[in-house]
Formats: C-alpha cells, structure tokens, sequence
C-alpha cells in the first residue's frame, strides 16, 4: 500500500537538534545521557518517505534509544565540520555510520555547502579550465553537476570522478578516526562496483567501489551489507509516505521492507557489542 499525501510534509519527521548543532535530524529526540546507540548517515538512515526507518526498528529490537543523527543528502563534511555531533556520537555504546554517496563533499574542482552536502557552491579554476564549455552558474545541486560533466567528456569526467573517490576515503577515514566508540559501517545497497570500473551516476552509493569499501573495513568495528532482496525490489513505493509529486525520489530510497531487512542485520552485531 502507497500512502500519498498532498502536501509535501507526507509525514511528520518531528525535526529536532542535538549537541547545539544547526543541523536538522528526524525526532523525536531521544535521551543521550545514558546507554544509547547513534546512527549517522545520509538520506537512507534518515528514512525519507518511511514511516518507521532502520534506527527506529534497530531502537525496538535492542530496547535501547537510538539517536537518529542522519541527514538527508549528508555526506561526510556535514559531521566533519560538527564538533558537537561528533563528541556526541562518540559517547554512545556504538555508531552506525550508513556509506553515502562520494558526490556530496568538497574537493579541488568544487565546494558543497558545510551543512546541506548535496548543493554546489561553485567551481574551483581546476574544474573551470578542465570544463571549459560548461556554465556553472546553472547549477544547485552536485548530482545535476555531475551528469552534465560526464555527458560533456567522459574521459574528462573520470579525473573529477578520481579525485571525489580519493576525497570520500580520506574523509570517511578521518570521521571513523574521531569517533570514540565501535562503529558499524552499513552498506544498503547493491554490492559495490569493482575498482576502476567507469562511473555509473545512477547507483547508489554514488562513485563508491569495493576498493573504497576496503579501505575503510579495518578502522571499523564491522561493515553490514544489506542489499535489498528480491522482495524488497518488487514492493517498490508500498507503505512509503509521499505526496503526488514525490513519486519519482521516493522510488529511489530504500522502502520499509529494506529498512526492516536493514535493521535485522544490524541487530545481531549490535547486541554482540550491548
């Protein structure tokens, strides 16, 4: 079943702040001076259009408050540049950190905004002079950007896609680093590309490979996979909650039933480490 609403608020995410932080998580919030598991990450782990998304299910099975510090379009700069967020996530009994996508962070051809990832700033001279046709006043969004460039010049495009992967394990690396407590990484997606494979700007997560994945396992406490199975894939929108025209971003996300199979692999890791 598809809950369509009018409006674009389908549901109520209950929007809160934690740590005095400007960014803007779903609620409600939960306490955070006791026992409590915390889950970073980006629109996935926020659960956009869910009604009740993995944090919530994993929260139910352990018993324990989890903290939903996901943002959507987040990517690793949002947490880099949130002292507060970060020592918070660092007091909890563990984190899960779900693996975005590598287009939303800033690198040597352009600058997202600190807080929401997935707008472009602007073009650095690097990208200008690789780019010399394009017009990047046309564009807000990085994903927009993106598949302009490979259009324009797909060799061209490789050397940006080169430089956001080194960038998103570089950053990954130093946000697992500052974090103070055993973090599970989750993969909701299908198994990553191998290394060097030419860029598909329509898997998510986006420019991320087996290799990145690899460099990023042993300063971990454990990586979950979960790729949506079969009937994950053919319930399609069922039981999200979007309004008549949202239909198109919601059949990118993950559903409820990915969420659920989300938050029953994670279950067994986390009550391993409770």
């Amino acid at each position: 079943m598809v809950y369509a609403f009018p409006g674009a608020g389908a549901l109520d995410y209950s929007p809160c702040h934690y740590g005095g932080s400007r960014l803007t998580f779903r609620g409600p919030p939960r306490a955070t001076n006791g026992v409590f598991v915390a889950c970073l990450g980006g629109t996935e782990a926020y659960g956009k259009f869910v009604p009740r998304p993995f944090p919530d299910l994993v929260e139910a099975g352990l018993g324990l408050p989890v903290a939903n510090l996901a943002c959507a379009n987040a990517g690793p700069d949002a947490y880099l540049a949130e002292e507060g967020i970060i020592a918070l996530a660092g007091r909890a009994q563990a984190v899960i950190l779900q693996l975005s996508g590598a287009q939303n962070l800033s690198n040597r051809y352009y600058a997202v905004h600190p807080r929401r990832n997935d707008r472009f700033l602007g073009a650095t001279p690097l990208l200008r002079g690789l780019f010399r046709e394009i017009d990047f006043t046309e564009f807000t969004f990085t994903r927009h950007l993106l598949t302009t460039l490979q259009a324009a010049s797909a060799e061209r495009f490789e050397l940006v896609a080169a430089e956001l992967r080194a960038a998103w394990v570089s950053r990954m690396q130093l946000l697992l680093a500052r974090l103070a407590c055993p973090v599970i990484l989750l993969w909701m997606a299908d198994p990553p590309p191998p290394p060097g494979q030419r860029a598909d700007l329509g898997r998510e997560p986006v420019l991320v490979d087996a290799a990145m994945l690899s460099a990023l396992r042993q300063a971990a406490h454990d990586l979950v996979m979960v790729p949506p199975s079969v009937a994950a894939r053919s319930s399609g929108c069922d039981g999200m909650a979007y309004g008549p025209l949202e239909g198109p971003a919601a059949a990118r996300l993950p559903g409820p039933l990915h969420h659920a199979e989300a938050a029953a692999a994670l279950l067994p890791v986390l009550e391993r480490l409770m």
